[in-house]
This record gives C-alpha cells, sequence and structure tokens, in this order.
C-alpha cells in the first residue's frame, strides 16, 4: 500500500505544479538583483501565499543569501525550502481521549462529510465514537449526518430541525459518559442570519462543552475549502477568534492550485493543518506532513 506521503503527493499536483510554474518564471534571472526578487514575491503571492506571508519569505530570503554569500539563483531553492519549512513548522496539540471535537466551517466546505471521515477513522483505530448533529438551523443537515453516522455505524444524538444545538450538545456530551464513549463529533452551524450571529451561537457551544464535558479534553477543528484560497485564511482568523481553533482540515486539495494558502495559515495563526481531504473516500482525509507537503512544492518529480 502506498504510504500516506505517496498518496498526498499524487493527489496534490495541481498545487505543486501551479507552484512550480510560477517559480520558474523567478529562477529564469540567474542574477540575484531586484528584478528576481520582484519575481519570486509575484510568484509567491499568485500561489496563494499571501502579500504578508510572501514579503516575509523573501526579505528573509535576502538575509539568508547576505549570510552566505550565495551569488546566483543556484542555491537558492534549498535557501527558500529551509525558511518555509520553517514557517510551517509548528508544536502541534496532542489529543487525549476521552475527548469532544467540535467541527466548525462555513456552509459547502464538505463538514458533515468530513466529520464522517474522522468518525471511520477513530472507529478504524477501535476507538468508541459518537457523533452530535448540532447544525440544526441547515436544511437537511441532521438528515445528512445521520446517514453517514449509519454508514460508518456509530450512534448519532439528534433533535428536530431548527432545535436549539446547545441543547443537542448537551444531551450528546451526556450520553457520551453514560456510554463511555472515547470520541464525540459534534457538528456545528455553517451558517446565521450573520456573522456575528454565528460566533457567537459557536461561543455558547464552547461553553457548554467546557461546563457539562469537564471530564473530556476539547479539541476544535476548523475544515476549509482549499479551493478557496486566500479566502480560507480569513475564515480560519474569524473562526480562531470566536473559538480556539486546535487544527485544521483542508479540503478539495486534490482538485487546486491554490493549495499554497497553508503556508499563511500555519504561519501566521500558528495552528497545525492536521487533516487534508484528497478524494471523497473515508480513506482520502490523511495526516498532513507540512514539512513534505514544502518539499514536494519546491522540487520536480523524482
Amino acid at each position: 500500500m502506498a504510504s500516506i506521503y505517496q498518496r498526498m503527493k499524487s493527489r496534490l499536483t495541481s498545487t505543486k505544479d501551479s507552484f512550480k510554474d510560477k517559480l520558474n518564471h523567478a529562477m529564469y534571472y540567474h542574477e540575484l538583483d531586484d528584478d528576481f526578487f520582484e519575481e519570486l514575491e509575484e510568484s509567491l503571492i499568485l500561489a496563494d501565499m499571501g502579500i504578508d506571508t510572501s514579503v516575509a519569505i523573501v526579505d528573509k530570503l535576502k538575509e539568508r543569501i547576505k549570510e552566505e554569500k550565495i551569488k546566483t539563483t543556484d542555491g537558492v531553492l534549498d535557501l527558500l525550502e529551509s525558511i518555509m519549512t520553517e514557517m510551517v513548522t509548528i508544536k502541534e496539540p496532542l489529543m487525549f481521549t476521552p475527548v469532544v471535537i467540535m467541527v466548525v466551517g462555513v456552509n459547502g466546505v464538505g463538514k458533515t462529510t468530513t466529520i464522517a471521515k474522522l468518525a471511520q477513522r477513530y472507529v478504524d483505530w477501535g476507538e468508541k465514537v459518537m457523533v452530535a448533529a448540532a447544525d440544526t438551523f441547515r436544511a437537511a443537515a441532521v438528515e445528512q449526518l445521520e446517514e453517514w453516522a449509519n454508514r460508518v455505524g456509530v450512534e448519532i444524538i439528534k433533535s428536530n430541525a431548527g432545535a436549539d444545538p446547545s441543547s443537542v450538545v448537551f444531551d450528546a456530551i451526556h450520553a457520551a459518559k453514560a456510554r463511555n464513549v472515547d470520541i464525540l463529533i459534534c457538528d456545528t452551524a455553517g451558517r446565521l442570519h450573520n456573522k456575528v450571529n454565528l460566533m457567537n451561537e459557536l461561543s455558547k457551544l464552547t461553553r457548554i462543552i467546557d461546563r457539562e464535558g469537564a471530564d473530556f479534553s476539547k479539541h476544535n477543528l476548523l475544515v476549509l475549502d482549499a479551493t478557496t484560497g486566500q479566502n480560507a485564511l480569513i475564515q480560519a482568523r474569524t473562526f480562531n477568534e470566536a473559538v480556539h481553533l486546535d487544527g485544521i482540515i483542508m479540503t478539495k486539495m486534490d482538485g487546486t492550485a491554490k493549495g499554497g494558502v497553508v503556508i499563511p495559515i500555519i504561519s501566521e495563526l500558528q495552528i497545525p493543518v492536521e487533516f487534508v481531504g484528497i478524494g471523497e473516500k473515508p480513506e482520502d482525509l490523511v495526516e498532513f506532513d507540512a514539512r513534505s507537503f514544502v518539499h514536494y512544492a519546491l522540487r520536480r518529480q523524482r
């Protein structure tokens, strides 16, 4: 069976090819002059790394080039990989069971199917898993999660459409305690009347989980659609303000040239990308290796 890294590589060709093409334009300038650095900065921005991160990378590169007395672009790729790897190398929080995982994200990012994939992964690991259908506002959200729960073979705690999400989470936590559940995964609303209402609702759910789930550790995951590029970074900032995020899952990484956005997300917010979605099957939710991602994005296929 192919390793996780090999499977991730095989599905991220759009991101890799897009970035490599842009980088090649910069590397066309053999001299390390202003034209080279301007072209490199533009290449990073076009690879969806954002202005701030791109400027930071180029500034650090200039410093390293000066320190190591490099005169041509020949050694630049190694320095660039080193700098970007440092930016995505952060300490990841450990997750201890029993745990309540609150999954947040806007509608349309694949949140519900991602929850199903997570549940399947943990069941395969031998954990006792339960899901809570606390997205009671989106039409058919409860039914969709219930269908997935039945497929995966995990218990679901639900209520009627339009019910108070906090009551669903409250009931789920107490059910999880009574049934010795290892992992409780809570779906949440992805849209309300406005952003303020949504964030207030998520903050309320956090308080319920903290109060009722004193015996559980907590792990908050944000699901982002990689195809939205810099929009994903904006969403990550907003959700992190409302609920302290422990990790991020990037969906649709197999079909986008905008995967470079993971660099500023990790670097700016200091939040790890824990998994990436590279397909529709449960096994297509794979652990993300940031260092390998940087290496693969910069190097030609061997």
